[in-house]
């Protein structure tokens, strides 16, 4: 049989550990509800950010159809320019070059 003094500190231990632990889990609720919670409107303010410029740009193009000008067609393409005139010089070294090759 344990004597009394045993049973009366093994409940002392548990009154002083539940006495730590309680505010500590109280704390600890707390605090991880506050991160949720900051997280939560986090994400409320990101939707309606999203949703704003969701708005804004559906105003932004009921504007332009309104009142913006039509689509401009292209511009047709120019035709290329002429090349330029070929250099009398190079066309001379290039006849030496295939005179002096084919010897």
């Amino acid at each position: 049989m344990e004597s009394p003094v045993r049973v009366l500190w093994t409940l002392f231990k548990i009154m002083i550990g539940l006495a730590i632990a309680i505010p500590l889990g109280f704390f600890a609720i707390t605090l991880a509800l506050g991160v949720v919670g900051t997280a939560v409107a986090l994400a409320v303010v990101a939707v309606r950010l999203g949703v704003l410029a969701l708005v804004g740009y559906g105003v932004y193009r009921v504007g332009r159809f309104l009142f913006g000008r039509g689509r401009r067609s292209p511009k047709p393409a120019e035709p290329p320019a002429a090349l330029p005139p070929v250099d009398p010089y190079y066309v001379a070294a290039m006849r030496e070059l295939d005179a002096e090759l084919r010897r």
